[in-house]
């Protein structure tokens, strides 16, 4: 007869509903190869949704905030990865944002070992996709801004990438923090990396950035838009469709700003009357050719045509606002066709198609 094999680095794994409390019993063990084997076993079997969902509703959760703080790096870096697969889920996260363990996760951020760095970062990046999450992590910013500034991080590009695309999520919530903190000028400097990755998230939490006015405003004094312009021709699509993106958001800024509607809108309106006018920098530095470019090419896959539709939408919003200026409207105007084109065509997008429709009412406004 064939004997059962047992893999070694696992702990046993008993039938049913038993499973669970077994294994986080053995969490306890004083040997770490014990703990380890048992972690092990917790991180094949959370794959489960029903097992996943027990360790969230029988409260076993909160057992492994000991092992955050074990003294061995490898027990650390695998209660990571399982909180990690715990947080893959909606459940997951909600439970994780409403335990202890937050608190003790942000110290890991500077644990020694490179490992559990970035499987910590993993698991704070899953919390901020959660809207609950990134509000949770908004204390945590102005950490996760020096991180992004320290030396010995340039090395590590997943994390690096982690933090930015954390550092997105928050920022979509609330901008603040991260202005605060230097963020155009410390996320700006990744802009220009040699990994598409970071430059991607780099990109996408600009765009979040340029979000406020005031944001707004330091893109345009941090020269940050001649950098952006060149990601329109990155060979990522996601890099182009977030540059394109913020150059959106920051062309809404004109010369001598915009009149307040109220009272509360007077700070925001003399923020305006300060900055530098957006428009007019995208205009000098010709990214009009480069976005009716980008408007004009089109996939022969319609996966790949989907992809580029934020990019294609951001362009189309980005050519309205430039062409509110005299000097952009002129040039526009010789290339209305393709904008007509675009909010004719019945095979178009019908957000597309409305996009390219508002930028043709206002490149052909007359007083």
């Amino acid at each position: 007869m064939t004997g059962v094999h047992l893999d070694p680095s696992r702990a046993p794994v008993a039938f049913g509903r038993l499973a669970i409390p077994e294994l986080f019993a053995r969490l306890v063990e004083p040997d770490a190869a014990e703990r380890l084997r048992a972690l092990a076993s917790l991180c094949d079997v959370t794959h489960d949704p029903e097992r996943l969902y027990q360790v969230v509703s029988e409260g076993f959760l909160d057992q492994l905030e000991v092992l955050l703080k074990d003294l061995d790096p490898a027990v650390r870096t695998r209660t990571c990865e399982l909180l990690h697969l715990i947080t893959s889920h909606n459940i997951g996260r909600q439970a994780l944002l409403c335990s202890p363990l937050l608190a003790r996760l942000s110290q890991l951020l500077d644990d020694p070992s490179p490992v559990c760095r970035t499987r910590a970062h993993r698991v704070m990046n899953s919390l901020a996709l959660l809207p609950a999450g990134a509000n949770a992590l908004q204390a945590l910013v102005p950490k996760l801004m020096l991180k992004l500034e320290a030396e010995q991080e340039e090395k590590e590009e997943e994390v690096q990438a982690l933090l930015l695309s954390t550092l997105s999520c928050c920022s979509r919530l609330d901008a603040r923090p991260a202005l605060t903190h230097r963020g155009v000028t410390l996320i700006g400097r990744k802009l220009s990396h040699a990994c598409s990755d970071i430059r991607r998230e780099a990109a996408g939490a600009m765009m979040a950035l340029s979000v406020p006015v005031e944001g707004k405003r330091q893109v345009c004094e941090a020269a940050v838009l001649p950098v952006l312009a060149d990601l329109l021709r990155d060979r990522d699509v996601d890099v182009q469709a977030n540059a394109a993106g913020a150059i959106m958001n920051t062309a809404v800024i004109t010369t001598g700003g915009v009149a307040a509607d109220s009272d509360s809108d007077n700070r925001w309106a003399g923020c305006l009357r300060s900055a530098p006018p957006g428009k007019h920098q995208c205009l000098e530095l010709d990214v009009l050719p480069v976005l009716l470019q980008l408007l004009s090419h089109r996939e022969a896959d319609a996966e790949e045509e989907r992809r580029r539709k934020a990019l294609v939408l951001y362009s189309l919003r980005a050519l309205t606002s430039l062409a509110e200026a005299p000097d952009g409207r002129r040039r526009l105007l010789l290339r209305l066709p393709l904008l007509v084109g675009r909010s004719e065509a019945p095979e178009e997008d019908p957000d597309i198609r409305r996009a390219a429709w508002t930028a043709v009412n206002v490149v052909t406004w007359t007083p």
